[in-house]
């Protein structure tokens, strides 16, 4: 009899955690053996990149599902639900679909547990349970995006007949490296022989790295602004309308309906994706569709009206930048009241940086996990940045949004208000999915 859905997560939470790294492949690679090299199946397309992994896994997705492909999908973190994370046909998981899942392979972990120093962690797990899932099915492709990092991920048990490279910046130092080129080193190790390597814009010392990488094992390079990129962007009412130059045509008048011009690039990247992985141009027609049915939850994502409440699940000082510069491109809210609730991990202090030319106010909160910044200590730091008078520490995240509401509602304390207010919700995947939750939303794994 299957264990309850209860019973997987507790049985998957108990395992290594994410954030417990031993840089070796040997254990996903002796479960994926047992399990008869379910990744191998199929044709894979693989994600890395430090921002916008999991929105151009989605806009991938759902190009190769309107070319009448079944896909499967593997995106991390999840947002609400850890069924969010393995999608068959651009939706999640059901609980139930998860827990077989889970008990197909849990009996060859607990072989590979026997077997090495160290046992199965939870993303090596979920990861299996992912690709043996997409065999099962079976699926045309498979869309993967990487844990964290690329070499020693365990998702690169996968030779990937796209390699794709979202912006390479700084994250998770501690074990990728302080600057850019040594985290796009890691990084480079998912593009394979004979693959075609799909590279976003990067700084010149990364794209070298990734070039370099390329040339060594035969892959083909296919960059953004050289092969194909964004040629017009124009804002639209819940959007954005663009232009995109795809590696075998132009692809005009496209809705997409996602805010940012960080979002049109991953468009731009997803659509040259899925031409290299069939070798050929698009129907417009097509394209249009598919693009104008992706959603990205967690991704400036709107949640409430009167007044505007946005979540984001940005991170990182990158991912904060390019929020900031959409929100100032997309929206026009007096005042903006930021809620942040971040990682004790994460570059806390350069974040607020980022978001202080655009909050009026920031409402220091904190999430449920233990990894989360302390309110008060989050406070101190956004006090620093922010001058005293623009910091309100509110420990609950509930009690913080209807905080934040009544501030963007009345404008108290901002006379300099001129208009209607907004409230930003940002700092943490885990902050972004609490929100939602608090707020009404349900699972946000699905396709639309």
């Amino acid at each position: 009899m299957n264990p309850t859905y209860a019973e997987v997560e507790a049985a998957l939470l108990g395992r290594w955690p994410e954030t417990r790294l031993e840089p070796s492949l040997e254990r996903i690679t002796a479960l994926c053996r047992l399990l008869g090299d379910p990744q191998d199946a199929y044709p894979v397309v693989h994600l890395t990149g430090t921002n916008g992994k999991s929105s151009t896994a989605r806009m991938v997705d759902a190009l190769l599902r309107a070319l009448d492909l079944r896909t499967g999908r593997f995106t991390s973190p999840h947002l609400q639900s850890m069924t969010e994370r393995i999608s068959l046909d651009g939706e999640p998981l059901t609980e139930e679909q998860f827990v077989e899942a889970f008990a197909d392979v849990a009996a060859y972990a607990q072989v590979v547990d026997d077997s090495q120093p160290h046992p199965v962690s939870f993303f090596e797990l979920t990861v299996a349970m992912a690709f043996a899932a997409f065999a099962d099915a079976p699926v045309d492709a498979a869309v993967v995006e990487v844990g964290m990092g690329g070499s020693w991920d365990a998702t690169n048990v996968a030779h990937g007949k796209v390699a794709v490279v979202t912006p390479v910046a700084v994250d998770h130092a501690r074990y990728l490296g302080d600057t850019a080129a040594e985290v796009a080193v890691e990084k480079s190790g998912i593009i394979k022989a004979g693959s075609h390597a799909v590279l976003a814009a990067q700084e010149p010392d990364v794209l070298d790295v990734l070039v370099r990488r390329s040339l060594e094992v035969g892959a083909t390079v296919l960059r953004e602004g050289v092969d194909f990129g964004v040629v017009e962007r124009l804002n639209a009412v819940g959007g954005q309308q663009v232009a995109l130059q795809g590696l075998n045509a132009r692809y005009d008048d496209v809705l997409l309906r996602l805010h940012g011009a960080h979002q049109a690039q991953n468009a731009a990247v997803a659509l040259a994706t899925v031409e290299a992985f069939v070798d050929a141009e698009l129907d417009a027609d097509l394209v249009r569709a598919a693009f104008g049915e992706v959603t990205s939850p967690g991704r400036l994502e709107v949640l409430r009206r009167s007044p505007t409440v946005l979540v984001d699940s940005a991170h990182n000082p990158h991912g904060v930048r390019a929020v900031v510069e959409t929100v100032q491109d997309a929206f026009t809210f007096s005042p903006l009241v930021g809620v942040v609730g971040a990682m004790a991990d994460k570059d806390v202090e350069e974040m607020l940086r980022e978001l202080e030319p655009v909050l009026a106010h920031v409402v220091c909160t904190q999430n449920s996990l233990d990894r989360s910044m302390r309110a008060e200590e989050l406070g101190e730091l956004a006090e620093e940045v922010f001058g005293e008078d623009r910091v309100t520490v509110v420990r609950s995240l509930d009690d913080a949004l209807v905080r934040a509401i009544s501030m963007a509602e009345t404008g108290e304390g901002m006379e300099e208000a001129i208009g209607s207010g907004g409230v930003l919700v940002i700092g943490s995947v885990v902050t972004a999915g609490e929100a939602r939750i608090l707020l009404g939303r349900g699972p946000a794994g699905g396709a639309a």
